[in-house]
C-alpha cells in the first residue's frame, strides 16, 4: 500500500485491529510512521498484527479491549498512554455483526451486545481519547459506520440503528470540539473483501454485488486509505463528515436495475 502521509512522531489507535479494516488502518499507519496502539478483543490476532508491523520495520503494542464495556475501554486507554504518553489519531473500528432477521424477531440479547459494541463503544471511546487529544493540544478521530448508517437495510433493523447512531454521535460530537483542534469524522464502508464476507454462501456475496453499482467488494486497503486521509493534514477542513467508501451502495435504487433479467 502506497502511503504519502508522513505521521512520524505520532501515535494512532485503532480498535478492531486484529483483522480486516482494523488491521488493514493499523498497517497503514505504521507505514506512514506512526506508533500504533493495537487494540482488539481477540489478542491472538491483535499479536498478529503487531508482529506485522514490526517485521515490516514498524513500532506497535497490543492492547486487549472489549470495546461494550467503558472500564475495559479506560483500561485499554490507561495502558496507551502509560506506553506512548497520549493519542494523536484514532480509528474506533470495532463492531459486530447483528443476527440477520425481521425487527419483531430480534432477540432482544442480542439488541443490547449489538448496541454496547457498535454504539456505546463508540460512545466510550470518544470520551477517553477526547480528553486525552486536548492534552496533547487537537487530534483526529474517525468512526467506523457503515452503508448502512446511511441507508436502511432488510432484516438488518439492530445492525442498522447502531450504525445510523455512529454517523449522528459523529456529528454530534464533531461539533462539541470543531474549535478545539479536533476533528471527528466517519467512514462508511460496503460491501469489503473481509474475513466475515469470506463465510456468507457465495448466493448472498452474489446478492451484495448486484446491489454494488461498481460491480466489485471493497479491499480494506481502500478503506483504510480513506480513514488516513481523513486523519491527514489533506482533510483539515473536513468535520463531521460520513465518508461513504461503498462503491455506490447508497446512492443506488436497486429496484431500477433490472439487466439480470435481460
Amino acid at each position: 500500500m502506497n502511503v504519502k502521509y508522513d505521521f512520524s512522531g505520532k501515535v494512532a489507535l485503532v480498535t478492531g485491529a486484529g483483522s480486516g479494516i482494523g488491521r488493514a488502518t493499523a498497517l497503514a499507519f505504521a507505514q506512514a510512521g506512526a506508533s500504533v496502539a493495537v487494540a482488539d478483543i481477540a489478542a491472538e490476532h491483535g499479536q498478529e498484527t503487531v508482529q506485522l508491523i514490526k517485521r515490516a520495520g514498524g513500532e506497535a503494542t497490543f492492547f486487549y479491549v472489549d470495546v461494550g464495556s467503558e472500564e475495559s475501554v479506560d483500561a485499554m486507554l490507561a495502558g496507551v498512554v502509560d506506553q506512548y504518553g497520549g493519542v494523536d489519531f484514532a480509528h474506533n473500528n470495532a463492531g459486530i455483526e447483528a443476527n440477520i432477521v425481521p425487527l419483531a424477531e430480534l432477540d432482544s440479547d442480542n439488541w443490547r451486545r449489538v448496541i454496547d459494541v457498535n454504539l456505546s463503544s463508540i460512545f466510550y471511546c470518544l470520551k477517553g481519547e477526547i480528553p486525552l487529544m486536548l492534552g496533547r493540544g487537537g487530534g483526529a478521530i474517525v468512526n467506523t459506520a457503515s452503508a448502512s448508517g446511511l441507508i436502511g437495510g432488510y432484516r438488518l433493523s439492530g445492525y442498522t440503528a447502531t450504525k445510523h447512531g455512529v454517523v449522528g454521535l459523529t456529528k454530534a460530537a464533531a461539533i462539541d470540539y470543531a474549535n478545539q483542534n479536533i476533528r471527528i469524522n466517519a467512514v462508511c464502508p460496503g460491501p469489503v473483501d473481509s474475513p466475515f464476507l469470506k463465510e456468507l454462501p457465495q448466493p448472498m456475496r452474489d446478492r451484495l454485488l448486484f446491489g454494488t453499482p461498481i460491480g466489485r467488494l471493497a479491499t480494506v486497503e481502500e478503506v483504510a486509505r480513506a480513514v488516513l486521509w481523513l486523519c491527514s493534514d489533506d482533510s483539515k477542513y473536513v468535520l463531521g463528515h460520513s465518508l461513504s467508501v461503498d462503491g455506490g451502495v447508497a446512492v443506488t435504487a436497486v429496484g431500477t436495475r433490472m439487466d439480470d433479467l435481460f
